[in-house]
């Protein structure tokens, strides 16, 4: 209830020198502590007429903070909804790439096993004439078997004690006798490629036995034919060739 009329006509004894507590005591004690409280009254005066707007202003303040605060709370909420929107989208998302990721391997292992299949099949296309005429070739091996089998049988059966020119001569007439019965036979036989193949004559050849045709026909003869063979063999080839072929067989060599 204290006002500024009240304090200003205060002032002319506030001012004055033995307005204090101390003169006041000199008088008397009751004296000196109503002296006191009013300088108090008038100083919180003072404070006060500050005080009183800062404080008018806090409860402002503080309304507008309570405000702000509900709208903080609302936003909060209106955050955490979208948060959880946006989590539920960044998982779906994250399915979505997975699945695509997913199909993009699919469809390049397709690729590749299109690209594998691509080139196998171009590859088997090419091979088809082969195998076309390795089959036409078996076929006719087939048909020409037995002549083929007669021709070989009758060389390693009579031709041992011939040279080459006469086995040759042999050879044209049993294919002349062949052809008056019609058994077929291939026109191009061959029978040492039929009776041995050419890594046996490469060993025949580390082992000794030279390497020309009648040396390579006499050594189908020698492993080829059921009965002993009897060697003609005044160079010792032959000989030096059994030798070391039967080297590791146990063979017996008497002098």
């Amino acid at each position: 209830s204290i006002t500024g009329e009240t304090v200003e006509l205060l002032e002319p004894y506030l001012d004055m020198e033995d307005y204090n507590l101390e003169t006041a005591k000199k008088v008397c004690g009751n004296v000196a502590g109503l002296c006191s409280w009013t300088q108090a009254m008038a100083y919180f005066y003072g404070i006060n007429k500050e005080v009183l707007p800062l404080k008018a202003n806090l409860v402002l303040q503080e309304g507008r903070l309570a405000a702000a605060q509900t709208e903080l709370n609302n936003a909060q909420i209106q955050l955490d909804e979208k948060q959880m929107e946006l989590d539920q989208v960044q998982a779906m998302y994250d399915t979505a790439m997975k699945e695509k990721q997913a199909l993009l391997d699919d469809a390049e292992a397709c690729r590749r096993k299109m690209s594998n299949a691509t080139a196998l099949i171009e590859g088997l296309g090419g091979e088809k004439l082969r195998w076309t005429a390795s089959s036409k070739n078996f076929q006719n091996q087939i048909i020409n078997l037995v002549g083929n089998v007669l021709l070989a049988t009758g060389f390693l059966s009579y031709s041992g004690p011939f040279n080459q020119e006469y086995r040759n001569l042999l050879l044209q007439l049993w294919k002349k006798e062949m052809d008056n019965s019609k058994i077929p036979y291939s026109n191009d036989l061959n029978l040492t490629g039929m009776l041995v193949d050419n890594a046996t004559v490469g060993e025949w050849n580390l082992q000794g036995l030279p390497n020309d045709d009648l040396s390579i026909q006499n050594g189908i003869i020698v492993t080829k034919a059921s009965r002993y063979p009897l060697l003609i063999d005044p160079q010792g080839q032959g000989k030096s060739w059994i030798k070391n072929k039967e080297r590791n067989n146990g063979l017996q060599v008497n002098s």
